[in-house]
């Protein structure tokens, strides 16, 4: 779907693993300078910046003004001094995290010379979502429905399914005189919030530079937000947090915060409700897998989440086995391809020779992990009389089973890799379950 400022690509909401798992994925591509009108949505989201960077607002009705232009800014509209004040604005870079509630309209504008790229779930099947399993869109600006017929006229209108961008902007339904009436404008002024005349699309471009009030950011402020959320420093514990102040974006491309790294195989960073606490309002988390060529993720199952997989980088050989013990899949997955892993099947990943990057989206606040294989394994909870029944093996060959990886998730492409390589920051329960925390 084509517009002024970028464009967005969405997959097959129509396909089999998107209705099991009652999610949809899209990806934004937004250019230099272009900004993704205001919009709110019936489920929540989770976006993934791949690449670039840029700032964005979240407006919630009742939410302070704390945003206020200094007085060098004040300008004398009819004879009054006028103040800009609006709800407070973020910055974001690539590896954010940034997670957005139902119904919470929010824009995004891209400050850098590269395109912005992002990746972004909606669940549909959230108990924040009160009507059907179908994502709908909510613009407040612009007129959508001009790009999908620009984009139809190119490329076949049959390809757009987006329910959500089907239609104007909310505006648009209503009687110009109830509009004038309700902002205290004229009727000129009422015809341009419908945006019937707007031929921009979702994403328009700006002529200058976006000028908004917001603080400035550095990477010393990022560093100091970062110890002490990871211990160096003092850290909230969420209870201080309201819909206003919730912290809404959390890194998770930096390798020194890695929850499961091994320096031979790669890394995995978890972002959940322990460590971005609106996340358990959302029942929403992520995770960002790195791993080095030829090596290998267990094989393992998410207990309480559906997950749903897309490649950033390079390549893997994926397999997926049902509760029939049917590979359902069995495939290289590249770069810009997607796939969904029902909760409780099997998966297990391994990189190709240019190694592989993704980014997963769980459909839980606090997704857990129980591996087939590795040091807190369902197999090394076993007892041996129990493997050497089971797989009618020796005793000898059970211990083998049993104790020869070490590692916990992350396997090297050797075999036989010391435990002191990985270091693994979580919580095993009793039932051999990593909690990634």
């Amino acid at each position: 779907m084509q517009a002024e400022a970028g464009v967005t690509e969405f997959f097959d909401t129509n396909n089999q693993q998107f209705q099991c798992a009652g999610v949809s994925l899209f990806r934004h591509v937004i250019q230099s300078r272009g900004l993704l009108l205001p919009s709110y949505t019936n489920s929540p989201l989770l976006a993934y910046v791949v690449q670039g960077r840029g700032f964005y607002g979240i407006m919630n009705s009742g939410c302070p003004e704390t945003f206020q232009s200094s007085q060098q800014t004040q300008q004398r509209i009819r004879g009054r001094r006028f103040q800009d004040r609006h709800q407070k604005i973020e910055q974001f870079r690539q590896g954010d995290i940034m997670a957005f509630p139902a119904g919470a309209a929010h824009w995004l504008y891209n400050e850098g010379n590269e395109e912005v790229v992002l990746v972004v779930l909606e669940d549909a099947s959230n108990n924040a979502n009160q009507l059907d399993q179908t994502s709908r869109r909510f613009f407040i600006a612009g007129n959508p429905q001009q790009g999908q017929q620009q984009q139809g006229s190119q490329y076949g209108g049959s390809t757009m399914r987006r329910e959500q961008f089907r239609s104007g902007n909310v505006f648009n339904g209503f009687d110009i005189e109830i509009l004038s009436e309700a902002f205290g404008v004229g009727r000129e002024m009422a015809r341009r919030l419908q945006g019937q005349d707007d031929m921009r699309g979702h994403i328009v471009s700006v002529q200058e530079r976006l000028r908004v009030i917001r603080p400035p950011f550095s990477q010393e402020q990022e560093e100091q937000q970062e110890q002490g959320q990871y211990g160096r420093g003092p850290m909230t514990n969420g209870i201080e947090e309201t819909i206003c102040t919730a912290k809404v974006r959390e890194n998770i491309d930096n390798p020194s915060r890695a929850d499961i790294y091994n320096p031979r195989a790669g890394r995995l960073s978890t972002v959940n409700s322990f460590t971005l606490p609106i996340l358990s309002f959302l029942r929403l988390s992520a995770a960002r897998g790195v791993l080095y060529r030829n090596s290998m993720m267990a094989p393992h199952w998410y207990k309480n989440a559906h997950s749903i997989i897309y490649i950033t980088r390079g390549e893997s050989r994926i397999q997926i086995v049902d509760h029939r013990g049917r590979a359902v899949l069995d495939d290289q997955v590249r770069e810009g391809q997607c796939l969904v892993v029902p909760q409780n099947y099997a998966v297990v990943k391994q990189a190709g020779n240019e190694g592989c990057e993704w980014i997963a989206f769980n459909t839980n606040d606090n997704a857990m992990i129980n591996t087939l294989s590795g040091r807190t394994s369902a197999i090394r909870g076993l007892p041996l009389d129990v493997i050497a029944n089971a797989y009618q093996i020796s005793r000898d060959e059970a211990r083998r089973l049993k104790f020869n990886r070490d590692e916990t998730l992350i396997f090297s492409s050797n075999r036989r890799s010391p435990r002191s390589y990985e270091r693994v920051i979580g919580l095993v329960d009793e039932n051999n379950t990593t909690s990634i925390a």
